[in-house]
């Protein structure tokens, strides 16, 4: 079975190429080194669990979490200087605004797009949910987490 490797594969292919990332990981989030400047803006991948459905068993389901995030920019300018506490001294607004961008253009693909066409589809698009977070790591770190479901036919079953 190299489901897994192929999903993960076109997954991979697609935020790699988003001219909105510098680097695509993958597996705990905790083990990727987020103190590093250069890796930004980073799309990651987690794997949370995979469905055998059909009465066959024809289809597989994996759930995925998608993370693209990037580093909050503070102002360097004067304190004192009148400040819109509606846009605040950083760029929290635009760094959630790109980072949306990558995984609307991801969903997209999964919807009506090639990754459509070549069976990698998403269970449920009328419901596709983004989750922001702000500060959530060591770095002044936002973005949005994507949870999704992508199904695929379960091609290389073999009965003993």
């Amino acid at each position: 079975m190299r489901n897994l490797y192929l999903v993960l594969e076109k997954v991979n292919e697609y935020l790699s190429s988003h001219q909105l990332i510098s680097s695509v990981t993958f597996g705990d989030i905790f083990d990727v080194d987020l103190k590093k400047q250069s890796i930004f803006p980073l799309a990651h991948v987690i794997v949370n669990d995979a469905t055998f459905q059909g009465s066959s068993l024809n289809t597989v389901s994996f759930n995925l979490s998608i993370l693209v995030m990037d580093i909050v920019d503070e102002s360097k300018g004067d304190i004192r200087d009148e400040v819109d506490p509606f846009y605040g001294m950083d760029n929290t607004q635009d760094v959630l605004n790109s980072t949306l961008v990558v995984l609307n253009g991801l969903a997209q693909e999964l919807v009506k797009g090639q990754l459509n066409t070549d069976l990698y589809q998403i269970t449920d698009a009328s419901s596709l949910t983004c989750t922001p977070f702000l500060d959530r790591f060591e770095n002044k770190l936002a973005g949005w987490n994507m949870t999704v479901e992508i199904q695929t036919a379960n091609t290389e079953i073999s009965v003993c």
